[in-house]
């Protein structure tokens, strides 16, 4: 499985048999996409405006499916389990803030199990996990943890050994690049490495590391 980061919380997963795009939003990757495919599209933040072209039904859990400008077979913004081209997508009800979504709005961690490989992207979450919601998530391979937004990093390092991956994506979510690099140093610190920038990152179940490992990816960026 080949994940790439494009900035901010958009994260897209290849598998040999299907692409998961994750948070392909406007503000991220521009108003078409830039050519971004995928058969599984997921939007962790619902109440931001998605990269899609038309609302589509709603499921019986609140989330919804709707087509998108990503070529997607499926975008899906919601909690609920999915089942799509036999890739498995597990929603689980976040918030972007520490007060259950009063300030900053709800969000939507998905976890994706690709190529055997099972990846939690938590979008912009803002508070620790309840024994409940590592229940709904299970197990974890890989954590896309975001870094200076509603979490400290302190606090994004205690979600870190909540989920106990093997490989920790760290994606800076700060506006301004100094900030960013204050966070990330901040969030190294805790996790006890600082990483070497690599423009993606390959994985199997045969490759994870025996021991958390902390990754950081080279942003896309915008064309």
């Amino acid at each position: 499985m080949e994940l790439t980061w494009y900035g901010e919380t958009c994260v897209r997963m290849r598998g040999r048999d299907a692409v998961v795009v994750a948070d392909a939003y406007p503000s991220v990757v521009g108003p078409t996409g830039r050519g971004i495919t995928a058969d599984i599209a997921t939007y962790s933040h619902p109440d931001d405006k998605p990269l899609s072209r038309a609302k589509g039904r709603r499921t019986r859990d609140g989330g919804t499916v709707l087509p998108t400008s990503l070529d997607a077979a499926f975008a899906l913004d919601g909690p609920g389990e999915y089942e799509i081209k036999d890739v498995l997508v597990t929603g689980v009800r976040t918030y972007r803030d520490d007060a259950k979504g009063a300030t900053r709005g709800r969000g939507t961690a998905f976890v994706v199990e690709l190529d055997g490989v099972h990846t939690i992207h938590l979008g912009d979450v803002g508070h620790l996990l309840t024994e409940e919601k590592l229940g709904d998530i299970g197990s974890v391979d890989i954590a896309c943890v975001p870094i200076g937004g509603a979490l400290s990093a302190t606090k994004a390092a205690e979600l870190v050994a909540q989920l106990d991956p093997k490989i920790v994506v760290a994606m800076p979510i700060c506006p301004d690049e100094r900030e960013c690099d204050d966070a990330l140093r901040k969030f190294f610190h805790e996790m006890g490495e600082e990483p070497t920038p690599q423009p993606k990152l390959t994985v199997s179940i045969s490759t994870l590391p025996s021991e958390t490992t902390t990754v950081l990816l080279e942003a896309r960026g915008k064309t």
